[in-house]
């Protein structure tokens, strides 16, 4: 078993780097989502807690953004919360609560990634908001790649605020209903969006299984490129997104054409 276990993991390290050897990278996507899915399912898998399987999940993370800096991605959102998962037992939100702030902390203290938040800040416990405050700050001039952390978000939340924002900004401009009605459009509304003035994604990578968006960056992703793969997120290897990559450049974007 032991001596099959290293073979496997040695054939799928070559064929990862003659994957790898083949992509350009003129036609990688410059902007991913990630939806990080399957961290309980692999902790039951595991025989584990659902807390270890964050963990496992966040543990993932930092390599991940690894392979985006060798492949020259510039922007990687991951979904760290969604609005929905506060309706979790709290005996599980507290401690995923606890997980994704040692992230964000990692994240910033790395000094490779520009941390950005995404979400709606008003749902986090100040102590998040602290923290997510004081991770973008320090991470602020750092030329990386921006690190998109969607936490406290949900697709359709992300558009009202938008809206919300919108009406907010043309009553402090004194500009009338009428004149608003008449001068919103596309770009209007997606420089309120939460991303604001970033590329939309390119690609959307979802782990687990699952062949659904589940509202994720619902406006950004009406041209994006999807890749479903089986593998639970803790388990996600360097092939299985060097296989995504590949997958994207092969495709021909189309933007509703």
């Amino acid at each position: 078993m032991y001596l099959r276990d290293k073979l496997r993991g040695l054939l799928v390290r070559v064929y990862a780097r003659r994957v790898e050897g083949h992509l350009d990278h003129d036609q990688v996507p410059k902007h991913i989502g990630v939806i990080m899915d399957g961290n309980r399912r692999w902790a039951k898998a595991a025989g584990s807690t659902a807390a270890q399987g964050h963990r496992a999940g966040a543990d993932k993370i930092g390599e991940f953004l690894g392979w985006c800096t060798e492949t020259d991605v510039k922007v990687v959102t991951l979904w760290l919360l969604s609005t929905d998962n506060f309706d979790r037992p709290q005996e599980e939100l507290g401690p995923l609560l606890g997980i994704i702030e040692d992230v964000v902390r990692s994240l910033a203290a790395d000094g490779r990634w520009r941390v950005h938040h995404v979400g709606t800040p008003d749902l986090l416990p100040g102590p998040m908001q602290t923290t997510l405050k004081e991770a973008e700050e320090a991470t602020a001039h750092v030329d990386g790649i921006t690190v998109n952390c969607a936490i406290g978000y949900g697709g359709r939340q992300e558009i009202a605020d938008a809206v919300r924002s919108m009406l907010l900004d043309a009553q402090d401009k004194g500009t009338s209903m009428d004149e608003l009605a008449e001068s919103v459009d596309i770009d209007m509304i997606g420089r309120h969006l939460y991303t604001g003035d970033q590329p939309d994604p390119d690609l959307v990578i979802r782990t687990s299984g699952e062949q659904r968006l589940s509202g994720f960056m619902l406006w950004q992703t009406a041209h994006s490129e999807y890749y479903f793969c089986d593998v639970f997120w803790p388990a996600f290897r360097k092939v299985d997104f060097l296989r995504a990559v590949r997958d994207y450049a092969a495709r021909h974007r189309r933007y509703g054409g």
